[in-house]
């Protein structure tokens, strides 16, 4: 089923994708009838034709050239109009390509690739006046622009459904975290305009200048006025776009996504609620009796109940399934000296140095380690790493020149020896996976290389004492924790957590050796007061993370309104227009890298997933596009509308066209050009598809 419905939403893309090209066309066909310029080709796609259409012929495969020389004994371009007519056949042969890349209009006189192909004939495109050549030339972006109109009018007029400007989570060290803003902020505005919808958001921060900051200004619960806070954006090393790194808001509900719904399965099958029937689509109702309606209540009431399970009752539609719902604790997150926005894992999660080994929490599916690794498995050495941490055990695979990567883990109990198996994933630029999804090992009373091996003291957002002793081995187990036993290390977390509630200044550790001699070390822990106050501050978090929920969504609609869905759509149509124009100028500048830029098989590629978010976001998309094709048609360079243009205004100002020498000169470099942007949008969209 999930075959059909990509295969159905591609076939959607690209038929509304032709259709955008088709209108273009079309506007370029209709103003030359009405200049009475003779059109000879209306083709959708470049190179020969796969299937055609002409008057007095019919449809045929490839070209009708040679059907219409057995009738008339000429091919139509060499024919009068006065010989056309009185053989029955139209002017213009309607064809499909096999390049879909675009179409075109050729009318006689006028040829972007022979600037010299003109026509003494009457109706051909170099006779006709300026005036009516300059309409025949805007008319296919007109048309785009009209076209993109229409397309928002009718997306509002239903009402699309946006992820709301709400901020949802704030990602560790981001520019946001470090500018002050915080879950549940609600985004009013972005350097004085305002902000409707998530995207917004994301759209000021790509579009930003380096060195320039953004002025947010927030609306925060708890707080009478806005609140205005400056953020100075970096480059996201996973998208390439400037960004401030903040999530959306999450909803209740689960999310049920065919490329989301095996994680979120997986996730509900590790904390028991499965089993109880819960599944992706689900959603989170009622908290210890009491109604909420985001995530956000959610992580208040789990805060409020101290770490006790809390009941809850989940819903879909006329279903409603009773549930258990723990609390898990929130870990200090250990930052590595080195790390870069371009570091694969420039941070561990643990408390005071210490930090748990890695899980296997799933395995991709068809991975290449199936019938090798299995859920659950804990990673006791990886290569030549003993107790690999998260970046470790991520950066020995990415290292891993082989077929296979000796791997000890453990599992029900036993510590096994496999020979695990690394993929080169990506075609055009590989690197080597083991097709899992690795997890930290919270159940598992062992630990990773301490943080403090890396050489000194770590740099952290709490570092309880600075430097883990030495001598602690990767591998230990927990045993004790001020003479608490510890099974997993959610008891850690609740000891080290008291111990700084009650101002205790050191906590007595023991530790048992990973030695066939199972020797145990005692260790007296020095806590300093900032590190006391640092982990007071952490708090317990809701079991179920938000990114397994669907985002919080506002709609964007004109109330039935069509003045409204007009007035919306002419501003969307305009602010996309800006927009585009804004993108080429960060290409320029440097802050929007070319690897961000989609061909048609990018756009196929991203209009599936839209596709998949209903009807009117599909409508408001294909408007988007539209708006797209206007601008870059129009843009002042040779071989596009634009560059039509600027030489019919020359030719105005002048009495005469450019040179037929300058022309050809130009029609190659906007060919280049064009080439150029065709291979490196290619490549991009192949390599999002391969890698």
């Amino acid at each position: 089923m999930d075959l059909l419905i990509s295969g159905f939403n591609i076939a959607l893309i690209v038929v509304g994708f032709g259709l955008l090209i088709f209108f273009h066309e079309l506007g370029h066909f209709v103003a030359a009838k009405w200049a009475g310029i003779r059109t000879e080709s209306f083709a959708i796609g470049f190179g020969p034709q796969i299937v055609c259409w002409r008057k007095g012929i019919g449809f045929c495969w490839g070209s009708s050239d040679e059907l219409v020389r057995k009738r008339a004994g000429r091919a139509p371009r060499q024919m009068s109009d006065r010989e056309l007519a009185e053989e029955g056949i139209g002017e213009t042969e309607y064809s499909i390509r096999w390049l879909p890349l675009g179409g075109f209009v050729r009318m006689l006189g006028q040829d972007d690739l022979d600037p010299a192909a003109v026509s003494a004939q009457p109706r051909s495109f170099n006779r006709v006046s300026i005036g009516k050549r300059m309409v025949v030339i805007s008319a296919g972006v007109i048309m785009n622009v009209v076209v993109a109109l229409v397309c928002f009018i009718i997306a509002f007029t239903i009402g699309v459904r946006f992820e709301a400007p709400i901020i949802g989570e704030v990602a560790v060290n981001s520019p946001a975290s470090a500018a002050g803003l915080q879950a549940g902020d609600t985004v009013l505005r972005i350097d004085g305009d305002p902000t409707e919808t998530f995207v917004d958001i994301q759209i000021a921060a790509g579009m930003s200048i380096p060195g320039q900051l953004l002025q947010i200004e927030v609306d925060r619960p708890g707080h009478d006025e806005a609140l205005r806070i400056s953020v100075d954006p970096i480059e996201n090393a996973a998208t390439g776009m400037r960004s401030v790194g903040v999530m959306p808001a999450s909803s209740l509900t689960l999310l049920d996504t065919k490329d989301l719904r095996p994680l979120v399965s997986a996730m509900l099958e590790r904390n028991g609620l499965a089993e109880a029937g819960i599944g992706p689509g689900w959603t989170l109702a009622e908290l210890d009796a009491e109604a909420i309606t985001n995530w956000g209540e959610y992580e208040q009431l789990t805060l409020a109940a101290g770490g006790d399970s809390v009941q809850s009752v989940w819903r879909n539609g006329d279903q409603s399934i009773r549930a258990t719902l723990h609390a898990r604790p929130s870990w200090e997150y250990l930052q590595y000296p080195d790390a870069t926005p371009e570091t694969l894992v420039g941070f561990e999660e643990g408390i005071a140095g210490f930090v748990p080994l890695v899980r296997i929490e799933r395995l991709v599916p068809g991975s290449v380690n199936e019938g090798l690794l299995r859920a659950g498995d804990v990673v006791l050495a990886c290569g030549r790493v003993v107790g690999p941490r998260m970046r470790e055990f991520r950066e020995t695979i990415e290292a891993a020149t082989g077929d296979t990567l000796p791997m000890r883990v453990l599992r029900d109990g036993e510590r096994i020896d496999v020979q695990a198996r690394v993929a080169r994933s990506g075609i055009l630029n590989s690197v080597p996976k083991a097709e899992v999804f690795p997890g930290y090992a919270w159940d598992t009373p062992l630990l990773a290389m301490p943080m403090a091996s890396i050489g000194g003291s770590v740099e952290s957002s709490t570092t309880l004492a600075g430097e883990v002793p030495d001598g602690v081995l990767p591998g230990s187990r927990w045993v004790s924790v001020d003479g608490h036993e510890i099974e997993n290390w959610r008891d850690v977390w609740i000891r080290f957590r008291s111990a700084a509630d009650a101002g205790a200044e050191s906590i007595r550790l023991v530790l048992e050796n990973p030695t066939s001699g199972r020797e145990r070390r005692a260790i007296e822990l020095p806590i300093g007061e900032a590190a006391r106050a640092e982990v007071v501050s952490l708090q317990w978090r809701p079991e179920i993370g938000a990114m397994y929920f669907d985002p919080v969504y506002v709609v964007r609609s004109s109330g039935g309104n069509p003045l409204a869905a007009i007035a919306m759509g002419a501003r969307e149509s305009w602010k996309f227009i800006e927009l585009t124009y804004l993108t080429i100028d960060r290409l320029v500048r440097g802050s929007v890298g070319v690897d961000q830029l989609h061909g048609p098989i990018g756009i196929v590629h991203v209009g599936t997933k839209v596709a998949d978010r209903g009807f009117t976001y599909l409508v408001f998309f294909l408007a988007i596009i539209s708006v797209n094709l206007a601008v870059l048609n129009f843009l002042p360079l040779p071989i596009v509308d634009g560059g039509m243009f600027l030489f019919l205004i020359y030719e105005k100002i002048k009495g005469r066209p450019p040179s037929v020498g300058f022309q050809n000169a130009s029609m190659m470099f906007g060919l280049l050009l064009i080439g150029t942007a065709f291979v490196v949008t290619f490549y991009n969209d192949i390599a999002r598809l391969l890698g």
